[in-house]
């Protein structure tokens, strides 16, 4: 682990009305790189027990998992199951690994509640693949915790702004 890793995951507060903007940077940073090296199961524990990762279709953006068709609508038991296929061959579409580069931006702190932190940032994921390579653009809508003191993701939401999602081919990839 670098001491980039460490400082990211260290204890961060007693309460996520401790947490600033630095820290928050450092996590979704942290959350990025891991998902470039394809260390899934590192990137898995930034999550906690009860997280949802939802990635809604990209002609409804707002769309609602519970009533909307989305693209991936998971809790923590399928992004096990997602981290566990995408590192075995069986993952025919990402094996081998696709080169990926996750860059975060306009990282936004909003309202506070109940040990929840909302966060909203901006994003480009580049995604190279044999002789293609394709982008995502989009934002995230974040939702932190802190456990045991420690920053965690406690909902990751990603809206591709993208008017379709057919030039890129598909959301193989963790975005």
């Amino acid at each position: 682990m670098t001491a980039f890793e460490a400082r990211a995951i260290a204890p961060a507060a007693d309460s996520i009305d401790d947490v600033g903007r630095p820290r928050v940077e450092d996590l979704l940073y942290l959350e990025a790189r891991l998902l470039d090296e394809w260390r899934l199961d590192e990137w898995l524990q930034l999550y906690t027990d009860d997280a949802q990762y939802i990635v809604p279709a990209t002609d409804t953006p707002d769309g609602d998992p519970d009533c909307d068709l989305v693209l991936i609508d998971d809790d923590r038991a399928r992004m096990q199951s997602r981290v566990e296929r995408l590192n075995s061959r069986r993952a025919h579409r990402e094996y081998p690994h696709s080169n990926t580069r996750h860059m975060v931006t306009n990282v936004e702190l909003g309202s506070r509640r109940d040990n929840l932190l909302d966060v909203n940032a901006a994003f480009t994921v580049f995604r190279f693949r044999g002789d293609r390579s394709v982008y995502y653009v989009g934002r995230y809508l974040i939702v932190l915790t802190t456990v045991d003191g420690v920053l965690r993701i406690r909902r990751k939401r990603v809206e591709l702004d993208l008017a379709a999602l057919r030039p890129n081919f598909d959301v193989a990839i963790i975005l």
